[in-house]
């Protein structure tokens, strides 16, 4: 998992400057109605990391076979994730990967099995959720930058 963990860090490293270049007016602004903005983009991307962090420590402990699902596009919505300060989002965003990192840095090669409850009929292995985090952050990366 150490690469997985080094992987998120330079992800983090090299799309924060760009990231950093954009202002609140700008990130705000949907397309459509039922589009989300990039504030809301990363504000899912904030969620996904707290609902993976959560995840992954209880697969740790062997409980997260019966993990609530979440319905993203709800959370998104009650949070306003559009009303708030984009370099808030940011850091919060940032900071909250960087302990997850750390997290994943140290999962034992022998946890990678451990069952996750992602919404499915049979729960995931860890490792494909941790795999899968990246993926889902370099997509939704992709559309804001």
């Amino acid at each position: 998992m150490k690469e997985i963990s080094a992987k998120l860090i330079s992800i983090i490293s090299t799309s924060l400057p760009e990231l950093r270049k954009m202002n609140d007016d700008t990130t705000s602004v949907k397309k459509t109605q039922d589009q989300w903005s990039k504030k809301e983009i990363l504000g899912h991307l904030i969620d996904s990391c707290s609902n993976n962090h959560q995840r992954i420590v209880r697969a740790l402990h062997n409980v997260a076979d019966q993990f609530p699902l979440y319905d993203q596009n709800e959370w998104v919505r009650v949070q306003n994730y559009n009303e708030m300060r984009w370099n808030n989002l940011l850091e919060f965003w940032a900071a909250y990967n960087n302990h997850l990192s750390i997290i994943i840095d140290k999962i034992p090669d022998s946890a990678g099995s451990a069952a996750c409850n992602i919404g499915q009929e049979e729960p995931a292995t860890l490792e494909f959720v941790v795999t899968d985090y990246i993926r889902h952050l370099q997509h939704h990366l992709g559309q804001i930058l």
